[in-house]
C-alpha cells in the first residue's frame, strides 16, 4: 500500500513553502563559490549546491517563479508531477516527472536558470513527493515569484496556465 501525503509530511518534517506545497531543506554545501566567480545575477557568494524535499498535493501548486541557478527535480513517490516551464524563447513545455517511463515521464529533469516554472499534481486525490537540487545553491535573494499580470503581458499565448499557476 502506497503511503499517503500525510505520512511524508510528518516523517520528513515538511513545512509550507512560499511558492506552494511543503518542503524541507536537507542539504546546503558548506563550501562557497566566491561572488566574483559567479555569473551576473548573483548578489553574493553561493554554496556549491542545495537540496530539498518538496511535496505537492492535488489542489496545491508551485506558483510560477524563476531562480538564478539550474534546478534539477527528482521523483521519489506518489503520482506524476506536471512541471510547466516557459523557457528563454517563450516556449511552454510541460514536463512529466514520474515513474511511467513508457508514457514519457522522467525520474529527473533540469530546469535551466532563468526559466519561469511552476508545477502541480494533476491526479485526483493524489500527491507528488520530489526532490530539488540547485547549483549554485539556492538563496531566496535569487528567487522571483511571478506576477500574474506581468507574466500574462510577456506571454499572452500562455495565459490559461499562467492564470492557474500564479498567486497574484
Amino acid at each position: 500500500m502506497q503511503p499517503k501525503a500525510e505520512y511524508y509530511l510528518e516523517k520528513l518534517g515538511l513545512t509550507r513553502h512560499v511558492e506552494g506545497g511543503s518542503f524541507r531543506e536537507v542539504y546546503r554545501s558548506a563550501n562557497l563559490i566566491p561572488h566574483a566567480a559567479l555569473p551576473k545575477g548573483f548578489a553574493a557568494a553561493r554554496p556549491f549546491g542545495t537540496a530539498i524535499y518538496f511535496l505537492l498535493e492535488e489542489g496545491q501548486f508551485s506558483a510560477f517563479h524563476r531562480i538564478a541557478s539550474d534546478e534539477t527535480w527528482h521523483f521519489y513517490d506518489g503520482d506524476t508531477l506536471s512541471i510547466y516551464e516557459i523557457n528563454s524563447n517563450g516556449q511552454l513545455i510541460r514536463h512529466q516527472l514520474g515513474r511511467n517511463l513508457a508514457a514519457g515521464e522522467q525520474f529527473q529533469l533540469t530546469i535551466p536558470a532563468g526559466s519561469w516554472f511552476g508545477s502541480r499534481c494533476e491526479v485526483k486525490n493524489g500527491f507528488s513527493l520530489v526532490g530539488c537540487t540547485v547549483a549554485p545553491g539556492f538563496d531566496f535573494a535569487d528567487f522571483e515569484l511571478a506576477s500574474k499580470e506581468t507574466l500574462k503581458l510577456a506571454y499572452p499565448e500562455h495565459g490559461k496556465i499562467i492564470e492557474e499557476l500564479t498567486k497574484a
